[in-house]
């Protein structure tokens, strides 16, 4: 799920191990259409610290320096496009099967690749990770369900943490325990615009591509 296209995975080959060399993990790598005729592709990385699943500001501007000096000399994709470098948001993507297991106990809603009981997508409380003969699968507690429910991380093209009280309030301590402003760090970095990086830059209720 940190890529669905082929062309996608091909680039999250590539921008992995340049995060790697800052200390930061690729969330999810999406290379979308132009939103008007004749404009440019987007190029939409979204990223963390592998320290404690945050980013700040600085660290998205070097992230973006460092993949638009790769880009700009071994020119892996076609046309043009606008590169954005983003946090993965307080309702963040879950593209990794350690996400479920740290965002355990919030509520997410999820979508397969097939139908499962009658449908594609749930809603319900995160409850772990549990390793099988048959690969990871997630376990998830559904509305209306007493059983918790196993479901293979391999069937899943979508899901994401839904922005609610709790999740609010476990943003909060969570910026309160690290106890400062990241945007305040790296006061020596010049030559960055926040416009240049829109956290919002696509909507995430978008129909799922189903090739993984």
């Amino acid at each position: 799920m940190r890529a669905k296209t082929p062309e996608e995975r091909k680039l999250l080959e590539i921008f992995d191990p340049i995060a790697e060399t800052l200390a930061l993990d690729i969330v999810r790598v999406r290379l979308q259409g132009s939103r008007r005729p004749g404009g440019s592709r987007f190029l939409q990385i979204m990223a963390e610290r592998k320290s404690d699943g945050d980013i700040n500001v600085n660290q998205c501007a070097r992230l973006s320096r460092a993949i638009s000096a790769y880009i700009d000399e071994a020119d892996p994709i076609e046309g043009e496009f606008t590169l954005e470098v983003s946090s993965p948001g307080i309702d963040r993507p879950l593209t990794r099967l350690k996400d479920f297991e740290t965002y355990e106990g919030l509520e997410a809603r999820i979508e397969l690749d097939r139908l499962a009981e009658g449908r594609k997508r749930f809603r319900g409380i995160l409850a772990g990770i549990e390793d099988t003969p048959e690969g990871g699968h997630i376990a998830i507690d559904l509305e209306g369900e007493e059983e918790t429910a196993l479901m293979p991380f391999d069937w899943i093209i979508d899901a994401k943490l839904i922005l609610n009280d709790e999740l609010m309030k476990r943003g909060a301590e969570a910026k309160a325990a690290r106890g400062e402003d990241d945007d305040a760090e790296d006061e020596d970095f010049e030559g960055f615009d926040d416009d240049d990086f829109d956290d919002e830059a696509f909507d995430e209720d978008e129909p799922a591509n189903d090739d993984k």
